[in-house]
């Protein structure tokens, strides 16, 4: 599946915390750091598309630059993908 055609995924900061086992305020801190990919809000919480989060997690942890935006980081899952 392409970038353009994979669905996004809602999540809030709590939602991504608990299955990235990181804390709120990490997702938070990259949403503004790296422009996060927002999907809107929920009850006053801003929820987030959990496939751009992932990818800046995984970059993070593979100790590479988090590309500037989400269409640049949309690039990257395919190639994640492919290496899995």
């Amino acid at each position: 599946m392409s970038p353009e055609e994979e669905q996004p995924e809602p999540v809030t900061a709590a939602m991504a915390a608990a299955r990235l086992k990181l804390k709120p305020a990490t997702i938070r801190c990259w949403a503004r750091r790296y422009a996060a990919r927002k999907q809107g809000t929920d009850k006053n919480r801003t929820v987030y598309d959990w496939h751009d989060l992932k990818t800046i997690d995984a970059c993070i942890n593979a100790g590479r630059p988090v590309p500037a935006t989400p269409e640049e980081r949309d690039t990257l899952r395919p190639a994640a993908r492919a290496a899995a």
